[in-house]
């Protein structure tokens, strides 16, 4: 379970230093684009909502790939709106501080995308099911979201440390996320669709990430606001948090750097029925 409150602290402390440790998430964006566009002409679009705009990466590519889209951009954290705000001032975006899980959405959509965000819903079947019949015909459902396979390295520490320090209580190291043939299965399964007329495409990327050590990756994910929010499973204990930075310097040192893979899933949902 995702503490929403935490969520909204985080992002909104790191915002300002976002854009300076989010690579792999441009990255993301790029490849969500570009999966997008494939089969896609911009004369088809007019209506936009992206989902967790965070400081507009996204919100800016969109503006150039679709410049006469109505475009609504929604983030659940303050800190983010602000910054988003204040660099697109000229623009026309309806820019909205919202938890996309807890609102009703009033008119349809020819795209609801979303980098990068799908990972902190607490409950995605319900909420894909309420965007997907926010779509008008022929509109399409585009995200991506991270996969079981993220930062399987710490995991590993996490569960050595674990075993080596004889630790009984229940701790993991963040949250579990699905694999691609998972996340596909609840697009297809979602309450209404089976009668509705729609088409899922799905794919998945490796992205690694290198860092001097294991102290320098897990500042990197504070600095883009992404530390852990469950509610449960925390462990803040100096002695194993070391023994996991030790563990995972040991371990997973290529090259004088250590690795952190982020396992990517991409997902397009569209709307066949006329």
């Amino acid at each position: 379970m995702i503490d929403k409150n935490q969520l909204k602290i985080h992002f909104s402390k790191n915002a300002k230093s976002y854009d300076k440790h989010s690579n792999v998430q441009r990255k993301m964006k790029d490849i969500l684009i570009n999966f997008l566009l494939k089969n896609l002409k911009s004369s088809t679009i007019k209506n936009i909502l992206e989902i967790g705009c965070g400081t507009g990466s996204l919100t800016k590519t969109l503006l150039e790939n679709f410049p006469n889209s109505n475009i609504t951009a929604i983030d659940i954290s303050p800190g983010m709106i602000e910054v988003v705000k204040d660099k697109f001032k000229n623009s026309s975006i309806n820019f909205i501080c919202a938890d996309i899980e807890n609102i009703n959405l009033n008119c349809n959509y020819d795209l609801i995308i979303s980098n990068a965000t799908f990972q902190w819903f607490n409950n995605l079947p319900k909420t894909l099911e309420k965007l997907y019949l926010s779509l008008n015909p022929n509109g399409i459902l585009s995200f991506s979201t991270f996969g079981n396979k993220t930062f399987y390295e710490l995991h590993e520490c996490f569960k050595k440390a674990i075993q080596e320090l004889h630790i009984k209580d229940s701790i993991s190291a963040g949250q579990s996320f699905y694999t691609l043939q998972n996340l596909i299965h609840i697009c297809n399964s979602i309450k209404n669709f089976s009668y509705m007329d729609m088409t899922t495409n799905g794919k998945e990327i490796y992205i690694p990430e290198y860092f001097p050590s294991c102290k320098d990756f897990l500042t990197s994910i504070k600095k883009v606001g992404a530390n852990n929010s469950n509610k449960n499973h925390r462990c803040t204990s100096p002695k194993f948090i070391k023994k996991v930075m030790n563990l995972y310097d040991e371990n997973f040192l290529i090259n004088d750097n250590v690795i952190a893979t982020y396992h990517c899933l991409f997902i397009n949902i569209q709307n066949k029925s006329n």
